[in-house]
């Protein structure tokens, strides 16, 4: 049996882009990624889930990693909510991939819904079931994790240097990307590319434009 496993990371931040990755596993092979210590992505140091990517990759029958870029979830969230985003990039991730069964890192309160939405709207014909802290319970999600958190790291480590400036991990709780924000504001008097306009952290770092005493 091939079994998939989908993950976010960067959902939530307001710097940078969110990645979904989708890894595809022969059910025979599970044992081969339990021998490398696959697990959940946040219980691995960055060094070790560098190693775990490359080894992932060569392991898996299939993986597919989507972007989706800040200035795309700004636009779709004037039309969507992040909750309905969520449902179409996992939807897409899914029907790139070929599998007997799915299993998804839930993105809904209701699991079951989340399943559910994700699979009418990929259009296919598979099994899919969803569970909240997936990437804990099962090494097919815990895979696609790390494969997904890798390139959201690599990507804001990139951003770093095209901006000579640090960026820290881009979540608001954050105080490097705090720092970031509103020292970008400061010297632009706009917020920076990267950021996620629509979030409230962004408004509010923007609002503060307009309570500078006139020079």
């Amino acid at each position: 049996m091939l079994l998939l496993g989908i993950d976010e990371a960067g959902k939530g931040p307001v710097i940078g882009s969110m990645f979904v990755a989708g890894v595809v596993v022969a059910e025979e092979d599970l044992f081969d990624f339990a021998a490398i210590g696959v697990k959940d992505s946040k219980l691995l140091p960055p060094a070790r889930r560098e190693v775990m990517e490359k080894r992932i990759i060569s392991l898996a029958r299939e993986h597919y990693v989507l972007e989706v870029s800040c200035q795309m979830i700004d636009e779709l969230r004037q039309v969507m909510t992040m909750n309905e985003i969520m449902v179409r990039a996992h939807a897409q991730v899914l029907s790139r991939l070929q599998a007997d069964r799915a299993m998804l890192d839930a993105s809904d309160v209701k699991a079951g819904r989340f399943a559910e939405r994700v699979k009418a709207a990929s259009g296919t014909s598979m099994e899919v079931l969803a569970e909240h802290k997936a990437d804990r319970n099962h090494m097919v999600v815990a895979a696609a994790s790390i494969l997904a958190k890798v390139r959201r790291d690599r990507s804001i480590r990139e951003l770093e240097a095209s901006l000579s400036c640090k960026i820290g991990s881009g979540y608001p709780s954050d105080q490097d990307t705090m720092r970031f924000l509103e020292n970008w504001v400061k010297e632009n008097n706009e917020l920076p590319p990267c950021s996620r306009k629509s979030w409230a952290t962004a408004r509010r770092v923007a609002a503060s434009l307009n309570d500078r005493p006139d020079p």
